[in-house]
């Protein structure tokens, strides 16, 4: 994946959907109906929050994924990336059984069968999809993947499906078809984030309001700290995690944590003291959603510099509560705040991936430089650091 300036404006590798369009030419022999495009994100604050019926504060990347496609007649499925080596992975649609060993190729699958199990009148298809969006970097790679298919599918059969239904039914393929058991926000950014706006989404109602992100009005900027560390999230950490907050809000008789007030805390923490390993859980998830109402009321008030502290408490709390962090991504975070970050935490479902660090701009390239030099100490492989600017939202490209 090609590196963006450490110390620039954003810059988006050779991507586009002429590109692509052309890559599918080349992969099938003719050209596609169209070219959809859906991006990564960034989560600014409310992590695990989500599958917990709580906010969540995403934003848009401006890497995305694109994926020329048209449709078939014998319901077959030829997948094809250029981004995974390997050629085409071809399945009969009416063989789609979830769990199935599909490899990368299980996302854009999963998105046909989730779609077909709901009803909708979904056929075959050949795709091809290109990404700058890095894998595992806690940047939704998935969702990006997930929705770009299924914008495409939407336009190659006339579903007339809106951003919300988008978001549900690749959820449920990444749920029920990949298992991964995620919550909606990557859907939702991916589906209906804006240029220059962060989304504030309640995940219970799924109700949402753009909320303007402009650092550099301000004269700040956000980094990307990529640890290059991988994460696969279907790997059981992230369902314990999942499964102890639910066993709390059971134990706790209220349908999610989210259902806590801040000012409730202690009391809930003291009806789980029999359950000493969820108390944590439940402690994370009740100032994280206090968390991104500070963040917000900050953004609103037109104080941004402000929101750097709760960055850093969140961090803290993912850290140390809900004990996803890894030795890169505290070095990312500890080592952007002594070099004079106003504030940093790692991003995305943990065990890896990226960091984010609010920093004034003047002193972007001396943090982006003290990161690196600590990483190199340390023996670790050299993360990828870039400045993040709130993009669109998923859209036909061509």
């Amino acid at each position: 994946m090609p590196a963006h300036e450490a110390d620039g404006p954003t810059v988006t590798p050779p991507h586009g959907a002429a590109r692509t369009a052309a890559a599918f030419h080349a992969v099938y022999g003719a050209a596609p109906t169209g070219v959809w495009a859906a991006p990564g994100r960034a989560n600014l604050i409310g992590e695990h929050t989500d599958y917990n019926d709580g906010f969540v504060l995403p934003f848009a990347l401006t890497d995305t994924t694109l994926a020329a496609a048209a449709p078939r007649t014998d319901g077959a499925l030829r997948l094809h990336s250029g981004d995974v080596p390997g050629g085409v992975v071809e399945v009969p649609a009416d063989a789609l059984t979830p769990g199935r060993d599909l490899g990368w190729a299980a996302y854009p699958a999963g998105v046909v069968w989730a779609m077909r199990d709901a009803g909708l009148p979904v056929g075959g298809i050949d795709l091809h999809l290109d990404s700058t969006v890095p894998t595992g970097a806690g940047l939704s790679s998935s969702a990006a993947l997930e929705v770009a298919t299924a914008l495409a599918l939407d336009g190659l059969y006339g579903l007339g499906l809106d951003r919300q239904e988008l978001a549900r039914l690749t959820q449920r393929a990444e749920n029920a078809f990949v298992g991964v058991p995620c919550g909606i926000m990557d859907q939702t950014a991916a589906t209906s984030c804006t240029t220059g706006h962060a989304l504030l989404l309640d995940t219970r109602d799924l109700t949402t309001r753009q909320v303007p992100f402009d650092l550099t009005g301000h004269g700040l900027r956000l980094l990307v700290i990529d640890t290059r560390v991988r994460h696969a999230l279907a790997d059981g950490a992230y369902a314990e995690r999942r499964a102890g907050c639910e066993r709390a809000a059971r134990h706790l008789g209220i349908p999610a944590l989210r259902d806590i007030e801040y000012l409730q805390l202690t009391d809930a923490l003291r009806q789980l003291t029999e359950l000493p390993d969820v108390r944590p859980l439940v402690r994370h998830i009740v100032t994280e959603n206090h968390r991104v109402q500070q963040v917000i009321a900050r953004l609103d008030a037109g104080e941004p510099r402000a929101v750097g502290p709760l960055l850093t408490a969140g961090h803290a709390s993912l850290r140390d509560d809900f004990a996803i962090s890894c030795a890169e991504l505290d070095l990312a975070v500890d080592t952007a705040l002594a070099a004079g970050a106003l504030g940093a935490r790692m991003t995305g479902g943990g065990f890896g991936g990226s960091a984010i660090a609010l920093v004034e701009d003047a002193a972007a390239p001396e943090i982006t430089a003290a990161v690196l030099a600590a990483f190199a100490a340390a023996g670790h492989t050299a993360p990828r650091v870039f400045t993040a600017r709130p993009g669109p939202g998923a859209h036909r490209a061509a």
